[in-house]
């Protein structure tokens, strides 16, 4: 059996491969891994077991990260949500990665992960956990009154009707002055949560790279920007990809107004999913916060090879250690840090 290696960007076929195959999301796109390699470096390459001049039946996109911190792997892929295998079977699937652990060892990656969606998990069984979270999805086949009937009353359908008695305006594009909008809510949110901020250059190229596909969307009180989001769409999925807010304001519901406004634009373009992204299954107040939209939230399981167990990066003492002095920083030195930093942690 013969695996093959291609670069997903510049291979002609990778385009009708993804919009034939059920499981390709927004994170398989040349769009995304382009976005990857320009902001951090990242090699995308993808393994198949289709000979070239044959039409694309089944791949794994993977980058290549190479850091001096934590040494070179292969991931599938860096800082996207999940990345399910694009096979046809369960069979094909194994056999994809058992070519792949031979090619580990002549590599020498450090390890090989996978982040897959759904159960195909089962496949891999020379893969062990890496690191669990959740996803929410949000089901958007129901009418909008239904939809809108199964969020929580107190703290999402209020919170919208605050919204507009608050008289909030909403604007949505990609221009830089979004974007530079955008970053700078992004700051403060990072700073209240202890983390550093992804670089703006990141999400310069992400729209860049993926066009039409990424919105930012601005909800402002007299002027002053006080929440937005950034959404990403594939197909019939609309992603809810990264979120942020001046908790000042956080009472007026700003949020929640335009992730109603994301899901009304998805259910006029006849769309039939929101994608609400994973969390983390020890922040109680974000999965909470998710389940308030009625999404269905389900187990989201990451896999390596070679087995080891349960890991993060960045934990325990040096997390709180990180924590304290990220939320502590000024909003220049949270994106130097992320400048730096990311780079080594996809």
């Amino acid at each position: 059996m013969t695996l093959y290696e291609i670069d997903p960007t510049r291979d002609e076929r990778w385009d009708g491969f993804l919009q034939n195959h059920p499981d390709a999301s927004i994170f398989h796109t040349r769009g995304w891994l382009e976005a990857l390699r320009r902001t951090y470096g990242y090699q995308p390459v993808a393994f198949t077991l289709s000979p070239p001049g044959h039409p694309l039946t089944n791949a794994i996109p993977f980058c290549q990260v190479s850091s001096w911190l934590f040494g070179r792997r292969l991931v599938s892929l860096p800082f996207s949500d999940h990345s399910t295998p694009l096979v046809e079977h369960s069979e094909q699937l194994a056999s994809l990665l058992f070519c792949l652990g031979e090619k580990h060892r002549r590599r020498k990656w450090s390890y090989i992960e996978i982040r897959p969606a759904d159960s195909t998990s089962g496949a891999c069984t020379a893969f062990g956990e890496s690191q669990a979270f959740c996803l929410h999805k949000l089901d958007l086949s129901p009418g909008l009154d239904d939809i809108f009937r199964n969020f929580h009353k107190d703290c999402v359908q209020r919170k919208i009707r605050r919204a507009v008695r608050e008289g909030l305006t909403c604007e949505e594009g990609r221009s830089d002055s979004f974007i530079d909008t955008f970053y700078q809510l992004l700051l403060t949110t990072r700073r209240k949560h202890g983390l550093p901020a992804q670089p703006v250059e990141w999400f310069r190229n992400l729209i860049a790279c993926v066009g039409d596909k990424a919105k930012i969307r601005v909800a402002s009180k007299d002027g002053r920007p006080i929440a937005s989001i950034f959404t990403l769409r594939h197909k019939q999925v609309l992603v809810y990809k990264y979120g942020c807010s001046d908790r000042r304001f956080s009472n007026m519901g700003g949020t929640q107004l335009l992730l109603w406004n994301a899901i009304r634009e998805a259910k006029m373009s006849q769309l039939s999913e929101f994608d609400l992204g994973r969390s983390d299954r020890d922040n109680l107040g974000l999965l909470v916060f998710k389940d308030r939209w009625g999404a269905v939230r389900t187990p989201l399981t990451y896999l390596r090879y070679p087995v080891r167990g349960p890991s993060h990066i960045l934990g325990g003492r040096q997390a709180r250690i990180g924590k304290y002095v990220w939320s502590h920083a000024p909003g220049s030195v949270l994106a130097l840090a992320g400048r730096v930093l990311y780079k080594h942690l996809g």
